[in-house]
């Protein structure tokens, strides 16, 4: 029978996300439950309701990326001390998918595996959507975006980005409106205030709610006044950071104005 460490361990190898929670105080300290995201677990806490409470907890916390101490009561009770486990999560590596094979896709790609992101670039243009181009991506993908987020969509979450670099309506809008619909939790697009304007249009024409418009990060990045592909990619990746840290910090989407 394969114990928890060795679970855990090829769970991790494998970068499949998963959470183990240790009893640091109360009774059976030392006591592990292994949780997966698919819901499955592996050990015990020392109680059916307890590991209920915990398990949703780690699921929730795989979600942030984060780990950290929780305190429950006998039966995972919560707002009460009586015990305390540490869920140690390990998260699947936050996923980009930039569509369009472009200048700006390399600085961005090269910035984001800075950050640690997994990166695909999604280009339909075979040509320009090749290795050699993009060097530094996990996966270049030749495929329309609506096809590609068909087969992804349900795999992105609040950690993941997707970065629309294109300013053709045949590619961007698909890519749009398929991440709408994702849990994605940021969706950026690249373009002038004018080119968005014509952007929306095209968007309300394929159904697209003014509610979900609110989603959508256009002009991309934060307003430092970038100019180059790098500038630019740095704007981004700092939009990205900004928005998942909850910080208040000058997006262009929100400014007036030039965006350069």
């Amino acid at each position: 029978m394969t114990s928890i460490y060795e679970r855990f361990r090829d769970l991790i190898r494998s970068e499949v996300p998963v959470a183990l929670a240790t009893l640091i105080e109360g009774p059976n300290i030392g006591a592990k439950l292994l949780v997966e995201k698919t819901g499955a677990t592996l050990g015990g806490l020392g109680s059916e309701q307890l590991d209920r409470v915990v398990g949703r907890d780690a699921i929730a916390m795989l979600d942030a990326g984060t780990s950290e101490v929780r305190h429950y009561g006998p039966n995972g009770e919560a707002r009460q001390h009586d015990l305390s486990a540490f869920i140690e999560c390990h998260a699947r590596r936050p996923h980009m998918v930039i569509f369009g094979a472009v200048d700006f896709t390399r600085a961005l790609a090269s910035q984001a595996k800075l950050l640690g992101f997994r990166v695909t670039v999604c280009d339909a243009r075979e040509v320009f959507a090749t290795r050699r181009r993009f060097p530094m991506a996990d996966e270049v993908v030749v495929d329309w975006p609506n096809r590609l987020l068909e087969r992804i969509g349900s795999d992105l979450g609040p950690r993941d980005a997707v970065c629309v670099l294109t300013h053709d309506a045949k590619f961007d809008v698909p890519a749009i409106v398929g991440a709408l619909p994702t849990r994605v939790g940021y969706l950026g697009a690249m373009g002038s205030r004018q080119t968005h304007e014509k952007r929306i249009t095209r968007l309300t024409e394929e159904g697209v709610t003014v509610e979900e418009l609110e989603r959508v990060r256009s002009p991309i990045g934060l307003d430092i006044g970038g100019r180059t592909p790098e500038e630019t990619a740095v704007s981004i990746v700092a939009e990205i950071i900004a928005m998942r840290t909850d910080r208040n910090a000058p997006s262009l989407s929100k400014g007036q104005g030039s965006i350069h």
